[in-house]
């Protein structure tokens, strides 16, 4: 056996070992409620709207829930400002901020694909799937390593949650209005973009990248109302 496939070897028993894994005892607690700031408290507003979402979504009112996520969205938007402008930016309200973009963006997301476009369970399943697992990854790493900085402008470290969350608002939009587009290439698109969460693309985070993402939705939620309303 050569020394390079006994050094693989080792390296998968280690990461089976739980001495690697295992957290000391510390008898530092960290009081949840006192460390929370204003962004913070705006944050958990987004969760209650976006779990208003979740709950119209499971009603089968799909446009509405779309409505009601990207109020949320707001509010995500809203506390990242209010961060900034306060000073109060630290690693525990990014990690706040990421708990609830999954309830936010991510679960949203998913149920809207199960509830108005999935042609089957197995279908949901995966593409359910691909956007929580894939997302959450990418939030997780976010936690760790932050924004990528080069030449002085700030990148995303793959594509965000937002991202992908747009592409699967955008296929059920499309699935509504264009006859020819449906569950299964809604799927597909989904599934597709989700590997992006995890990869080595650098998505510039800047003030005109904040704008569009805030016309997109816009635009999505006037199409949204117009659905509802029987106007399209």
């Amino acid at each position: 056996m050569s020394g390079e496939l006994r050094k693989r070897i080792r390296g998968v028993r280690q990461r089976f070992d739980p001495k690697t894994y295992r957290v000391p005892d510390s008898n530092d607690r960290i009081n949840v409620l006192d460390r929370l700031t204003g962004a913070d408290y705006i944050s958990l507003g987004a969760l209650l709207v976006g779990w208003a979402s979740v709950l119209l979504l499971i009603r089968g009112e799909p446009n509405w829930g779309i409505v009601v996520m990207f109020a949320a969205f707001g509010l995500d938007k809203l506390d990242g400002w209010y961060a900034r402008r306060t000073g109060i930016s630290s690693p525990f309200g990014r990690q706040v901020d990421s708990f609830i973009d999954v309830f936010a963006y991510l679960v949203p997301g998913a149920l809207l694909y199960h509830v108005a476009l999935a042609p089957n369970l197995l279908t949901s399943l995966l593409v359910g799937f691909s956007v929580l697992a894939f997302g959450g990854l990418r939030l997780v790493r976010h936690n760790s390593d932050g924004f990528v900085s080069q030449a002085g402008v700030s990148y995303y470290h793959g594509t965000t949650v937002v991202h992908t969350n747009v592409v699967i608002v955008a296929n059920y939009l499309l699935a509504a209005l264009v006859g020819t587009w449906n569950g299964w290439l809604a799927g597909l698109a989904i599934a597709a973009v989700c590997p992006l969460m995890v990869s080595d693309y650098k998505a510039k985070k800047t003030a005109a990248s904040h704008v569009l993402a805030g016309a997109l939705v816009v635009v999505a939620t006037l199409l949204a109302l117009a659905l509802e309303t029987g106007i399209l």
